[in-house]
């Protein structure tokens, strides 16, 4: 990890769960990490407790889901930060919602974070890259559901829209392959992930469940190799897990 040292990554959804985790790991590590959410107390409540660390946390408060409000929040880290050469795409919703009955609003929500505003940002992490000449990593924090849909009657729009980070995830690798860029791309699909997004659906009371920090493990894991190696896709499931 030390070639990422003092280097600039970028976080969505970094105020709880996963996105807290994976901002908290890559600090420890000495990156300089923007953390973006719309809670912005809760990143600057952890940018207090990760004081004294290797590396730095910043909050910016951001609406993943605004184009004009993300767009302009990577202007505003270049001019004050410097380039992006890291980018976790984490920011996403698990609406409990079906296609039978389910809410329009919600259906456009889960459309919006989970899968439109996570190109938005990868668009804009990579103008950055290329316009400094950085070979960087871009990470999408995807989901078992991106490969398999699970019997669940209460989740039938969510699967469709990681099934799609994980065609774009392809899309984007097969983008820089021709273009000659050596910008890395990276899909990491968990399996139940004990964190908030899951609090309000209806989880077997007997699933065995991971934890944050089993992801965040993953994104240094994948930072770490050298650059000839491309982690295209990482799936964690906990033992035992039947989706």
């Amino acid at each position: 990890m030390d070639k990422w040292v003092k280097k600039v990554a970028v976080v969505t959804g970094a105020s709880s769960g996963i996105g807290e985790k994976i901002a908290e790991k890559l600090v420890v590590q000495g990156l300089i990490v923007i953390g973006m959410a719309r809670r912005l107390e809760l990143i600057e409540n952890k940018v207090e407790e990760l004081q004294g660390l290797p590396g730095e946390l910043h909050a910016m408060k951001v609406d993943v889901t605004k184009d004009e409000e993300l767009i302009k929040a990577f202007e505003d880290i270049e001019e004050k930060f410097g380039a992006v050469h890291i980018l976790v795409n984490n920011a996403g919703v698990v609406p409990a919602t079906n296609l039978t009955e389910g809410d329009i609003t919600d259906w456009r929500k889960t459309v919006d974070t989970n899968f439109l505003a996570l190109c938005v940002a990868t668009r804009e992490a990579i103008r950055s890259m290329r316009k400094h000449r950085i070979d960087g990593h871009i990470i999408h924090i995807n989901s078992i559901t991106g490969h398999k849909v699970p019997l669940f009657p209460w989740l039938s729009v969510y699967p469709g829209t990681k099934h799609a980070v994980t065609a774009v995830t392809e899309s984007l690798r097969v983008e820089l392959v021709k273009a000659g860029s050596k910008i890395k791309v990276t899909s990491i699909s968990p399996g139940y992930v004990r964190t908030p997004a899951i609090a309000g659906l209806d989880v077997p009371e007997d699933a065995t469940i991971l934890g944050t920090e089993d992801i965040a493990d993953a994104v240094i894991y994948v930072l770490s190799t050298p650059p000839h190696v491309q982690i295209h896709e990482i799936i964690i499931r906990p033992i035992g897990e039947d989706l």
